[in-house]
């Protein structure tokens, strides 16, 4: 990468904060003022997002996978947290989530997937490996994509079954997960043997924030018209959303310690147990038959307190996990 796209991409990552606030800002205020342009918002939110994975997955080297699966004790801490611990805590809270079906399917869709996307960002901001969570993220998106379905059979029963189709599951996975990542792989590969490439994949390295901030503005847009009379709905889940960011904090740091991982890795995933890929299971909660549509919306409402729980991590992770030694020495 140049000089100057370096210095272009790190004045973006130094400010994304601000730019992802002004970004929900700017999403709800042309949601509330403009509601007519709703559906129009909704239909870029998959172009949008594929492109951000795109960007996200192209900080992967394919080698990093197989190097991923050979780091044992970090991967097992990244998987045990999100698909063993996240569970257990969703289940904890679930029989005090509001009755209506819809809320709590959304709820489940946002909070049992681990995140792919900014988490690697913030994760890097409070001292955490973030090479490491680019390395695991492959895995995570596979696992979560096999866990998802039997988890939430488990949680709301066979009667799932009826009213969630497995066809828009299968073709957000291709368009949000399969086909972005091999366009970066390919794209990888067309740097490794000519300047062009690695002029293209250095450009595309510098549209992280903004297009992360774009997939923002163009979800809370689309989704605050929704919220009509169902706002009172919407804000009961917060309390569960900010008492998850709470929980997950500390057992994230209990995971790493019973691992013995050093400080970064043990930062890495407090922030994957803590952050949940409403952005990619957004268009799983938009394919929903229109009874189930307020889903949608607690998914937006998950992402807008993470947002702002994220930036408390960033201050507080560090302390919580400190960098002078390895946990459990």
């Amino acid at each position: 990468m140049s000089p100057r796209t370096q210095d272009l991409a790190g004045w973006l990552e130094r400010r994304q904060v601000p730019v992802y606030l002004g970004a929900l800002a700017a999403g709800a205020l042309l949601g509330w003022t403009a509601p007519g342009a709703g559906p129009g918002f909704e239909h870029t939110i998959n172009p949008v997002l594929g492109a951000l994975l795109y960007v996200t997955f192209l900080q992967v080297p394919a080698a990093e996978l197989v190097r991923a699966l050979r780091d044992g004790r970090f991967l097992a801490a990244a998987l045990g947290v999100n698909f063993v611990v996240v569970p257990l805590v969703v289940a904890a809270l679930y029989p005090f989530l509001p009755a209506d079906q819809a809320v709590r399917l959304g709820v489940l869709l946002v909070l049992l997937c681990p995140c792919v996307d900014y988490v690697i960002v913030f994760s890097g901001l409070a001292g955490g490996s973030s090479r490491r969570l680019l390395a695991v993220t492959p895995v995570l998106l596979l696992a979560q994509m096999a866990a998802l379905a039997p988890l939430l059979l488990l949680f709301m029963g066979p009667g799932l079954a009826d009213t969630v189709a497995v066809g828009p599951f299968l073709e957000a996975f291709g368009f949000l997960i399969v086909l972005p990542l091999a366009l970066a792989w390919g794209t990888q590969a067309w740097a490794a043997r000519g300047a062009a490439g690695r002029r293209v994949s250095d450009a595309a390295a510098t549209t992280m924030v903004p297009l992360m901030a774009a997939v923002l503005l163009v979800v809370v847009a689309s989704q605050v018209p929704r919220v009509g009379g169902r706002l009172g709905d919407v804000a009961a889940v917060v309390p569960f959303y900010v008492l998850f960011l709470v929980v997950m904090a500390f057992a994230g740091r209990a995971v790493a310690r019973l691992l013995r991982l050093d400080a970064p890795a043990a930062r890495a995933v407090v922030f994957s147990g803590a952050t949940r890929n409403s952005l990619v299971v957004l268009p799983l909660a938009l394919a929903l038959p229109g009874e189930l549509a307020v889903a949608a919306v607690v998914v937006v409402t998950q992402t807008l307190v993470e947002v702002v729980g994220m930036v408390a991590y960033v201050r507080l992770v560090p302390r919580l996990v400190p960098a002078d030694r390895a946990l459990g020495n």
